[in-house]
């Protein structure tokens, strides 16, 4: 409720900016949840938010609000956020580096100083392009402090991005050789219409012609013309200035196939209305040659689910008369203009897509005309993962020893005529190069978070301009295009992890070791395996400090305290050896098994080391034994993680403990333990060794530091129990041996307590 007052006071600005006489606009408006932002150390600390732009939008406002906690630690910070259309952005904030042969696109950034309670900040995007729109937002730098949940006072910072848009519900239609007169005024009322691209369009024309502008007898022509809508990249739209022509015409050479393209028309002259006739033409240069109804698809499409599936498919003889002649020969390349082939598409796994050539993996190439394949990617869901292009040169095939293979993939539009020294940027999309000759017959292609679209790769043999003898040259090409998850799988030193905003589903790389990069391929700060190794047996050798105060607790007759630090040094030394980040990695059952028992067996060591500090009469003891470590085992699985776990046992344990010993050294008279020895020796420190553990393990801990000061901790709780278990009864025998044989008889000694030297 509280977007909805900011909604009316926006409206009106809105209405200025977009207001015309002949077209009808209505507004909408888009929220999402605030969502608490974090330090950036992989993709994963980013808050992304998926909103979709209406079609025929002409304006969009966003409202993006960051809100800060209130603290003594809620400093000043720079909130970073970015905006991508088609596909989430890919960022870098660290300033690592990709893996080889990774391209990408970068995104519009905002930064926000955040130095107040909160930060409104309003980011305009005109004639934006429809579909999809992600917005992310992270803190900066994670400084690698490691925070126990409920001891640390961090601000919170929450980010909100809200949509408002301005769309028109009757924008004129332009086709194609036809003429629509139209009139114009700025700065509130500029011309809007859209024309919708066929496939293998070569070509548009837009012409503006006829100005006639109110009040000036010059004839000239005021207008801006723009075609393309605004994806925040440089080259999504095209601007002429038609100031000084009496006619003006825009060309766009291959523009996106199968979409609206959007036509923009502003007058450079204020509050006059400017009158002009406007038409547009497309040229279809190009067309693959025709398969016919059913043709061969059939054939080739039973021969590649065979090969790559496995199946046992094939097409039935009874069949043969209505498909006709079936064959799976390529299509030959002579007297073509662009040879299509086609792709099979086949859904893996989720954000994990494979393209299949039908005619198998092999493509054949030629210099006459471009091959072009089809990669449907048109479903926003594929927009989370990593397109990859592998391509390898069958030399035995490049009859000509300087040609060259050069390959396209483009986003929306194709490139249809390719040249050795020409970019693959085509119409209003930008493309990805890819080069194989003798010298280098494999290239590799990695674009992470590709754009819901469709994309085309376009291949064609290529010479140098000094060769004559390049007619007829032609190469076989081994084609696989797929969508995976993660580059890689993230390698050895990363987790390619599923991550989900709402219903929008994609993937990121969590690195380990040191280890950084998108694809945990930047060594920089990585771990060596000296280190790791001393990480590792750092971490799990430690435990064996566990074996003083096992011993110390069966010879003092404490069977059951001892079981459980038994239990506590077996667990925690296997699971550091499972939860180690590198290679040095041995895991004896699961993981998450390993951490649940290691927090039980932590906790349930500090419980049942104070109550026997109490020295309450064994039944009591042990009932308040059981009956604890099965409440701690039910809030471990609650919240594995949480304060209480650890700090509610330590205090009812001793509030118990002190219960104890005052009740004891009021029926003595007497302080308890009676002893000095006892608390100057034992008591104190063992209470100075735990408390030093415990801060180390709260407040100093952090990602580089953490396989020593956890060592630490380790040392420190195992030589903290060697202090404060209190002496055996004296009327205990040592090890436990409380019966004795006496002849053909068990005797034993039933003295109670006496409570006089402990």
């Amino acid at each position: 409720m509280d977007g909805f007052p900011i909604l009316c006071l926006l409206l009106p600005v809105l209405i200025k900016n977009c207001s015309g006489d002949d077209l009808t606009f209505i507004s909408g408006y888009f929220s999402k949840t605030p969502q608490k932002l974090s330090k950036y150390s992989w993709y994963g600390n980013v808050r992304l938010y998926h909103f979709i732009v209406p079609e025929d939008t002409v304006l969009v406002r966003w409202l993006l609000t960051v809100t800060k906690g209130s603290g003594s630690n809620c400093g000043d910070h720079n909130i970073t956020i970015h905006l991508r259309s088609g596909a989430p952005p890919v960022i870098n904030p660290i300033e690592t580096e990709f893996a080889k042969n990774t391209t990408f696109l970068p995104a519009q950034n905002i930064s926000l100083l955040i130095n107040s309670g909160q930060n409104i900040t309003l980011f305009n995007v005109s004639n934006p392009a429809s579909g999809d729109w992600f917005v992310a937002a992270h803190l900066p730098k994670d400084d690698g402090r490691i925070e126990q949940k409920g001891f640390s006072s961090s601000c919170s910072y929450f980010f909100q991005p809200q949509m408002f848009v301005r769309r028109v519900v009757d924008m004129p239609i332009l086709e194609s050789k036809s003429q629509l007169h139209q009139t114009v005024s700025s700065p509130d009322s500029p011309a809007v219409l859209k024309l919708f691209v066929p496939e293998y369009t070569s070509d548009l024309l837009v012409r503006i012609s006829g100005c006639i502008t109110e009040g000036v007898d010059l004839a000239e022509c005021p207008l801006l013309l723009t075609l393309g809508s605004a994806t925040l990249r440089n080259s999504s739209v095209k601007t002429v200035n038609c100031t000084g022509r009496v006619s003006c015409t825009i060309m766009l050479h291959t523009p996106p196939w199968e979409t609206w393209v959007r036509v923009t028309v502003e007058s450079t002259y204020v509050n006059l209305t400017t009158a002009f006739t406007i038409s547009a033409n497309l040229t279809v240069g190009c067309k693959p040659k025709s398969v016919g109804l059913t043709g061969d698809f059939f054939a080739r499409a039973s021969a590649n689910s065979s090969s790559a599936l496995g199946a046992n498919s094939s097409v039935s003889t009874a069949d043969t008369g209505a498909l006709g002649n079936i064959s799976v020969n390529l299509d030959t390349l002579e007297n073509a203009c662009v040879h299509t082939q086609p792709v099979f598409k086949e859904e893996l796994d989720v954000v994990s897509v494979r393209f299949a050539v039908i005619n198998g993996a092999n493509v054949t190439v030629s210099s006459m005309a471009p091959t072009l394949l089809l990669l449907n990617l048109n479903s926003f869901t594929d927009s989370g993962g990593t397109l990859n292009l592998d391509l390898k040169l069958n030399q035995t095939n490049l009859t000509n020893g300087n040609a060259s293979v050069f390959a396209c993939l483009t986003a929306r539009s194709p490139v249809l005529a390719l040249n050795r020294t020409q970019t693959c940027a085509t119409g209003l999309s930008q493309g990805y190069d890819v080069r194989l000759n003798m010298t280098l017959p494999q290239a590799t292609l990695h674009i992470p978070f590709p754009e819901a679209a469709m994309w085309y790769l376009t291949l064609q043999t290529l010479c140098p301009v000094n060769t004559s003898d390049c007619s007829n040259t032609s190469a076989t090409v081994i084609t696989s295009v797929y969508l995976s998850a993660c580059i890689d799988d993230c390698g050895t030193y990363g987790e390619c992890r599923l991550l989900r905003s709402y219903s929008y589903l994609y993937a990121a790389c969590v690195c380990k070791a040191g280890w950084r990069g998108w694809s945990c391929t930047d060594n920089l700060t990585a771990q060596s395996y000296a280190r790791q190794m001393a990480a590792a047996l750092l971490l799990t050798l430690s435990n064996l400090l566990f074996i003083p105060p096992i011993i110390v607790a069966v010879y003092r007759c404490y069977i059951v305290e001892a079981s459980v630090y038994l239990f506590t040094m077996f667990f925690s030394t296997f699971y550091h050896a499972c939860d180690q980040p590198g290679i040095t990695v041995m895991c004896i059952m699961d993981y998450d098994t390993l951490q649940y028992c290691d927090f039980l067996g932590s906790v349930s060591s500090i419980w049942v080391t104070i109550l026997c500090m109490s020295r309450v009469k064994e039944t009591f003891k042990y009932m308040l034994f059981m009956l604890g470590t099965l409440i701690i085992a039910m809030s471990m699985q609650l919240d594995r993680r949480g304060l209480w776990n650890m700090l509610g046992p330590i205090l009812c344990a001793v509030l118990a403990l002190v219960a104890a010993w005052v009740y004891r050294g009021v029926k003595r008279r007497q302080c308890y333990p009676t002893t000095w020895k006892r608390w100057v020796f034992y008591l104190i420190p063992g209470l100075a060794t735990a408390i030093i553990g415990l801060c180390l393990y709260v407040f100093t801990q952090t990602d580089d530091n953490y396989y020593y000061t956890h060592s630490i901790w380790h040392i420190m709780v195992a030589s903290s129990v060697v202090f404060l278990l209190p002496p055996r009864d004296r009327h205990q025998e040592p090890w436990g041996w409380s019966q004795k044989l006496c002849g053909y008889q068990i005797c034993k000694n039933e003295k109670e307590e006496l409570y006089t030297v402990t």
